[in-house]
């Protein structure tokens, strides 16, 4: 974790920054070939930032073929696992010489709390990439037990070209979760960030050059979904895409891939995610507290949300009152001021979509007041499971709080949605602990706490929440290598050798 600064101290950081704008290519940055660019918002207050480079087929096609030329040539694919592995710890050790100044920059980008980015977003930005640096010598191949005439060898090959189509909600660590497996294999990738948070990987990919990542291997492209993620989405010259996003974004790679070259796809998309709390849980202050962190923590921007409680009636009006008490300790307001844990949505659409919940006819338990970018954490407690707060995925700080009689209807409850990307259980039962995590529908359950696991285990979901893939853990790596066998015949006798 690197040392929080004062409010003035990352206010001065901001005056002082020198924002990228150019999508970076082959090794520099270079400007859209249209010559368009296209507006930066700070959510919080409204300001532009920069005018970003507006790319389009020309660029993206431009940037496949340099990646193509890297990876045939090479200068990364083939280098020596260890080399690779040297690179990527001094970016990581770039990255935390310039942890402020990227902190500052994803704040006013998204809207982040400084307080989130400098304790959390950073901080596991950089490990991620120590951590796939440090696995990439330790991957070991297989020999199958073929026969004693035979050796049948199993190898990893890096994929490719592979597009990295990243989400606004965690701009810096979804790149790391994505770029740190895919370097470490020697793909060669193209980034396309999140329209509205751009500046980040731009800054991250210039030290990745300036760390010796050769150019042509890291590419950044900036701008819109169908500018730019389509274009490489039907690229012909892609082998895959690992995709963060909504659902129905995910939806249209799939189309892509079908309608161009069958590439690879990798989805991580959606959540509705269930926090069942039953009858018998201990402590319940700390559970109080895991509820709130999970439902409001990055404005509740995040996949793995916890914005459905679901209560066991026995013990709903005592975690409530400790839920309230929580939530009231999660100040909002201007996200460069480290004493705010609650900042600005992202953008002004993304607003208004969260307030239009607001707006809807649901009892108010707290918050509920949306104004200029900023949602206050609000708890609504419904009876119609049918509602759209409790079916949709909203983004945003809001807990939708549902009631259960026993633990049999709380898991029901639990799956009854499109989604399985995420769910907690409390209780202060072993036995009931581990059957309702496997009885939950969910890639990652967690028992008596809030959370997505870490590094090293894999992260992803079921159903609509995606497929194809995890992010975290050595199965990661499985994203971007493909397998293949090298079948070896020792007989010398022709007629044993013919099979």
């Amino acid at each position: 974790m690197s040392d929080i600064l004062t409010k003035s101290e990352y206010q001065a950081i901001a005056k002082g920054l020198s924002l990228p704008v150019n999508s970076f290519v082959d090794g520099s940055f270079r400007p859209a070939k249209s010559g368009a660019t296209f507006d930066t918002i700070n959510p919080a207050t409204g300001a532009v930032l920069a005018q970003i480079a507006a790319c389009d087929t020309k660029d993206v096609d431009f940037a496949v073929e340099k990646a193509r030329d890297a990876f045939e040539d090479g200068r990364w694919s083939r280098r020596h696992p260890s080399e690779r592995k040297e690179v990527l710890i001094r970016l990581a050790k770039l990255i935390r010489r310039n942890i402020h100044e990227l902190a500052v920059m994803e704040s006013l980008d998204s809207g982040k709390t400084i307080y989130d980015c400098e304790t959390v977003d950073l901080p596991e930005t950089i490990n991620c990439l120590i951590w796939h640096a440090e696995l990439i010598d330790k991957i070991y191949d297989q020999v199958s037990p073929a026969s004693d005439d035979h050796i049948a060898m199993i190898l990893r090959e890096p994929v490719g070209v592979i597009g990295l189509v990243l989400p606004w909600n965690f701009p810096l660590l979804m790149l790391a979760w994505k770029i740190g497996p895919a370097l470490a294999a020697g793909c060669s990738v193209i980034v396309k960030p999140a329209e509205e948070t751009s500046l980040t990987a731009l800054r991250v990919a210039e030290l990745a050059y300036e760390a010796g990542v050769p150019r042509g291997v890291f590419n950044v492209v900036t701008g819109t979904g169908p500018e730019v993620g389509e274009p490489l989405g039907r690229h012909m010259d892609v082998d895959a895409v690992s995709f963060t996003g909504s659902t129905g974004t995910g939806r249209r790679f799939l189309c892509y891939a079908a309608e161009s070259n069958l590439k690879e796809i990798t989805l991580e998309c959606g959540g509705k995610n269930p926090a069942i709390v039953l009858d018998d849980a201990e402590n319940l202050d700390r559970v109080a507290a895991h509820i709130v962190n999970g439902a409001f923590w990055n404005m509740g921007e995040n996949c793995s949300a916890s914005s459905r409680l679901i209560v066991q009636k026995g013990v709903k009006e005592e975690l409530l009152t400790r839920i309230l008490a929580h939530a009231r300790e999660w100040p909002m307001g201007d996200p460069l001021d480290p004493e705010n844990r609650v900042g600005a949505l992202v953008s002004q659409a993304h607003f208004d979509k969260v307030r239009s919940y607001l707006e809807m006819d649901h009892k108010i338990l707290m918050g509920g007041e949306a104004k200029d970018g900023f949602v206050s954490p609000t708890i609504l407690d419904i009876t119609d499971r049918d509602a759209a707060p409790v079916r949709e995925e909203i983004f945003g700080p809001v807990l939708s709080v549902l009631t259960v009689g026993n633990m049999e209807e709380a898991i029901a409850l639990a799956n009854d949605t499109e989604y399985g990307l995420a769910a907690s259980i409390f209780t202060g039962n072993v036995k009931r602990a581990l059957r309702g995590a496997r009885a939950i529908r969910a890639g990652t359950v967690t028992v008596n706490s809030f959370g997505e696991g870490d590094i090293t285990t894999p992260f992803g979901g079921y159903r609509a929440s995606g497929f194809g893939g995890r992010d975290n853990g050595i199965q990661a790596h499985d994203q971007y290598t493909r397998l293949k066998t090298i079948w070896v015949d020792l007989t010398d006798d022709l007629d044993e050798a013919v099979i």
